[in-house]
């Protein structure tokens, strides 16, 4: 196992470190050593969580020695009793993810690693309790009902906690080798201890603790670990949807339906207390308590309603403190609400002795108003309450609801501030607190929400070559319609036929299993719909667009219902393997669960391809408020800089995209396929929010025939890749140890050493770094699923000389030395036809909108599935002449014709701006120039008007706008497009002064266009 020195500390690796996983391990340790956070991302199959853990664990072995093989413990006879976490004094680290499901993975990772330290995962009842009785219920019932029958003095005392201590004095070795909740059930049932309290009772004296997000994050689930948080070590892997947990665990909502539960409960419990004292002169239970409580909640429940909710749409909504007035209406304040509470538990109780809760499936409804009240008065400042927004909304109930019928209301409080959470461990005064996912970016806005400082942050390459992936946007479809999935343009037929062409295209080229993410269910169910009931109008072929989709892979679509969702996995990997079809096609959301942390190695997902930018409803109460408090925000503390409501709400879009994204390509021997179908992803500001790994790799594509030609060409080489190989360092010494200096970055990105906020990338470390480009021999390419195709030696020709993901023999990626490197990009002009252009393909890199390039005509074209015959990609009609066709081969379910031999001569584009009035409004307020003849007047509108655009527009929409400008500069798009995109930039009643003036900038002939994309702006969000 080789040794690896960095930072002065010996880690042990298990296998031949990637520079990349050296890079990842350096960061660990120096915020380790350096007791700051970390805000970590390195993509899936860069063996992320072994380093942590190597790196981490050797930190702490550098300290001294582990906990494992210690003595004897004490036992305790009262569950959860106080105690060191550490015997040694040594800081512990607690290991945190998502799910327990991803601990077991996490656990897995430690067992391959040769350190072996004294560990311990922690799990609830629900997952550990083996009573029979017990095991049943679920929730606080449940954690009652254990207290019960485990305090000394229990008429029915239960057996396996009784056998905890005993088993412990004999096993001391317990936790010194990994071990996970199946095996702490194991032992168990094998021999009798109770799993829960053996867990609870070894977490007093580890190295390292494991245990779900909510363990910390909750501060009452905090508080029963009994751990000395002084220095401790905190790890929140795959931390993702941290920030959403955070602010989720600091809120509630409180619907009519839980209310009239609660009531009806408190009622309950006024009854069986009266029964009691009538049948058993049992006094315990004062029914007079029950029956405040009773009435307390029946007031709460006519004050909500009695709340003046002017629409559906807006609801009502108060500053987070008015919580505070509507309770101390019903004499519910901090005096009073501990004594509620403890009410409320007794409650509880009696529900469960009394069997109440048994039909009901163990859940006391009582418990959750009791957490709603323990949140609510956290803090006898109540200063987290600036913090909240509350808001009252109106809904229709359900039909299966009580209140069939009628509307129901839903009082919720919102937290928007996430950093709540993670301040109390500033207090407690933990060590270092380490973040890390796969799916970080972007993290300006990730660190910002959390209201912490992380000096230690790091965007990984990924460990395989730039041949093993494809990156690109599609910006226009086989018919040339362009990809947008904003509000208005997604229900159009033309949009939603143009997609499923498309999906056609990419499920005939793309082997094995393919996913497919839209942005949400409402979009996914209307495109399906359509697809079910479409064919081309204009094609031979009466199969519908979904029977042609399924002709090459068989579909699954994702549920709605998480209970029918391990289902619809079963479904498409029995598809995918089925040798009588050619694959599987997997129809999913982002943000759903297909998009959360499922492996889709290899063959089960070979294509990500994603519809577009799945922005949240704009006029969702929670979305529109978390906007409004983070813009409120922005205004008060103008010092520093603060994110804006537009920029969480893009930002939002494009991480959901890097998770869907991050379900291909999960190792280092695997290859896949990344396609963005929208429009709004060539944009500079969208891409430098997609993870950093894949950024170098995106290309832009204009012509859906390129894209056909090069992802063909990408998987006709898939079976000749050759696995990434780890580079092996040089032994420093002449020992096993090798040295990490320097530690070269494997693909880094061509980037500055420092951004705009001073943080460095892996591009400025200390050490000297180097990047290796791949080149793969390319063959003659020919349609997927196709056995002939012959192109003019023109076209292969010119094909064969392209650069990025391909190289061609001899070409290599030009860098600079001492670390920095720098990719020589040229750009290209989307709206070029070319498609046998060589310097068209040597240049297709983003930015794509800068620079026109001079349009050569094409005398070859390729054939697309777009389901109308007898066209070419830019939709032009064929002539017969040079490239010849398998007819039966280009349009999917077809009858099989005559080879025909066809060519397309592409007309220029005649909109391309030739002369321009605000041909040099630019970045630094140089003023606008008269083209002819510039004077002081024009200079001074101009700059005036720069001005005004940059007040009304956000730091990214004005940086759209400069990029608009500048392609206009040089000529580079058509006049349309660009009229369209900066009418979508104006568009809202606060930018109407602005969107006006700009027609003062742009050629009489275009006035009638420009106002045309403006009042197809008026009231639409671009979303």
């Amino acid at each position: 196992m080789p040794t690896y020195q960095i930072r002065g500390i010996d880690v042990d690796f298990p296998f031949d470190a990637y520079d990349c996983q050296l890079v990842y391990m350096e960061k660990v340790i120096q915020a380790l050593q350096e007791r700051c956070n970390a805000l970590l991302e390195s993509p899936t199959g860069t063996g992320k969580t072994l380093c942590l853990l190597c790196a981490t664990l050797a930190w702490r072995k550098s300290l001294g020695g582990f906990s494992t093989g210690s003595a004897k413990r004490d036992i305790s006879s009262q569950p959860d009793s106080q105690s060191n976490s550490n015997v040694n004094n040594f800081p512990t680290i607690v290991y945190t993810s998502r799910t327990h499901s991803q601990l077991r993975q996490v656990i897995q990772e430690l067992k391959r690693s040769n350190y072996r330290p004294k560990m311990v995962v922690l799990g609830s009842r629900e997952q550990l309790c083996i009573h029979d009785e017990v095991s049943l219920l679920r929730g606080r019932a449940q954690n009652n009902a254990c207290h019960y029958i485990c305090r000394k003095g229990a008429k029915r005392r239960c057996k396996h906690y009784s056998l905890v201590a005993d088993y412990l004095k004999h096993n001391p070795l317990l936790g010194d080798d990994p071990i996970d909740i199946e095996d702490l059930v194991s032992i168990g049932r094998k021999s009798g201890p109770c799993p829960y309290y053996i867990s609870r009772e070894l977490r007093r004296a580890v190295d390292i603790l494991f245990a779900p997000y909510n363990y910390l994050i909750d501060q009452s689930y905090r508080k029963s670990l009994s751990l000395d948080w002084n220095n401790s070590i905190l790890i929140f892997d795959e931390a993702h949807n941290l920030e959403s947990l955070c602010a989720d665990a600091a809120s509630f909502d409180l619907p009519s339906g839980l209310l009239t539960a609660c009531i009806s409960e408190a009622k309950n419990c006024v009854d069986l207390s009266v029964d009691r004292r009538d049948k058993s002169s049992d006094k315990s239970r004062n029914p007079d308590n029950f029956a405040i409580l009773r009435a307390l909640l029946l007031k709460l429940e006519k004050r909500i309603a009695e709340l003046p909710v002017e629409s559906k749409e807006f609801g009502f909504t108060k500053p987070g403190p008015y919580i505070y007035e509507l309770f101390s209406g019903l004499n519910i304040t901090h005096e009073t609400a501990s004594m509620l509470i403890g009410i409320i538990e007794e409650a509880s109780v009696l529900l469960e002795e009394s069997k109440e809760l048994e039909a009901k499936g163990g859940i006391c409804r009582l418990e959750t108003m009791g957490e709603i009240l323990k949140l609510i008065f956290r803090e006898k400042e109540n200063a987290h309450a600036n913090f909240y927004r509350l808001h009252v909304r109106e809904v229709d109930a359900y039909p299966s609801d009580d209140l069939k019928g009628k509307t129901s209301r839903t009082l919720s409080w919102w937290c928007f501030n996430p950093g709540l959470a993670m301040e109390e461990f500033s207090k407690i005064r933990v060590g270092s607190i380490i973040l890390t996912s796969g799916t970080l970016s972007p993290m300006d806005s990730f660190a910002q929400e959390l209201n912490l400082d992380f000096p230690v942050r790091l965007e990984n390459p990924h460990v395989i070559s730039s041949n093993q992936i494809w990156a690109g946007v599609v910006s226009a479809g086989p018919s040339g319609c362009l990809f947008n999935s904003s509000y208005r343009n997604r229900d159009s037929l033309e949009y939603k036929q143009e997609l499923g062409n498309a999906i056609v295209n990419f499920a005939r080229i793309v082997p094995d299993g393919l996913l497919v993410f839209f942005p949400s269910y409402y979009i996914l169910d209307q495109c399906i719909q359509c697809w079910k009931n479409m064919a081309h109008p204009n094609s031979m072929d009466s199969n519908t667009i979904w029977e042609r989709i399924c002709k090459h892979k068989k579909p699954v679509v994702e549920p709605r219902q998480s209970s029918l969702f391990s289902l619809a996995i079963e479904d498409y990997m029995s598809k995918l393997n089925d040798t009588s079809n050619s694959g599987a096609i997997f129809f999913a959301v982002c943000r759903g669960k297909v998009s959360e942390g499922l492996d889709f190695a290899d063959s089960a997902g070979r294509a990500v391809v994603v519809t577009g930018l799945p922005f949240a409803t704009r006029t969702d109460p929670k979305v529109r408020l978390k906007r409004e408090y983070l813009d409120e925000l922005a205004r008060l503390q103008k010092e520093r800089r603060i994110l804006t409501g537009d920029e969480w709400y893009n930002q939002q879009a494009s991480r959901a995209v890097n998770q869907a994204v991050g379900r291909v390509i999960r190792h280092r021997d695997d290859y896949g396929a990344i396609i963005m179908l929208d429009e709004r992803f060539a944009h500079v500001n969208r891409q430098s929010q997609v993870s950093l790994w894949i950024q170098p790799h995106i290309k832009c594509y204009s012509k859906f025939g390129e894209v056909v030609y090069h992802l063909t060409r990408f998987f006709r080489d898939g079976g000749n890749r050759v696995p990434a190989k780890p580079k092996i360092l040089q032994h420093k010494d002449s020992g096993d140890t090798k040295t990490a200096e320097p530690i070269p970055i494997c693909q880094t990105p061509p980037a500055s050493p420092t951004d705009d906020g001073g943080i460095v990338h892996p591009i400025s470390l200390d050490c000297e770094m180097k990047r290796t480009t791949n080149s793969c021999q390319l063959r003659e390419v020919i349609p997927a699923n196709r056995s002939s195709f012959t192109l003019s030696k023109k076209l292969l020709g010119s094909m064969g000389s392209s650069s990025g993901s391909y190289t061609g023999e001899g070409q290599k990626l030009l860098m600079s030395g001492k670390g920095n490197m720098q990719q020589k990009n040229e750009i290209v002009d989307l709206t070029a036809d070319s498609l046998a252009d060589e310097k068209l393909y040597k240049g297709l890199t983003a930015p794509c909108f800068t620079k026109k390039r001079k349009i050569s005509q094409l005398k070859d074209c390729v054939m697309l599935d777009a389901g109308n015959s007898g066209k070419c990609a830019n939709g032009a009609k064929c002539k017969l002449s040079e490239c010849e066709w398998d007819n039966s081969s280009t349009y999917d379910g077809r009858s099989r014709k005559q080879a025909q031999v066809g060519s397309i001569s592409l007309p220029q584009y005649d909109e391309t701006i030739s002369s321009f009035d605000a041909n040099s409004l630019s970045e630094g307020h140089k003023g606008v120039q008269n083209a002819t003849a510039p004077g002081k007047d024009e200079e001074d509108k101009g700059s005036a008007f720069l001005l005004q655009v940059q007040e009304k527009l956000s730091a990214s929409e004005y940086k759209d706008f400069i990029g608009f400008m500048k392609a206009l500069k040089s000529k580079a798009m058509k006049i349309t497009y660009v009229l369209q995109s900066i009418a979508r930039l104006f568009s809202g009643p606060e930018r109407l002064q602005v969107s006006k003036r700009f027609k003062d900038f742009i050629p009489v002939k275009y006035h009638s266009l420009y106002e045309k994309y403006l009042g197809a702006n008026d009231g639409i969000a671009d979303c």
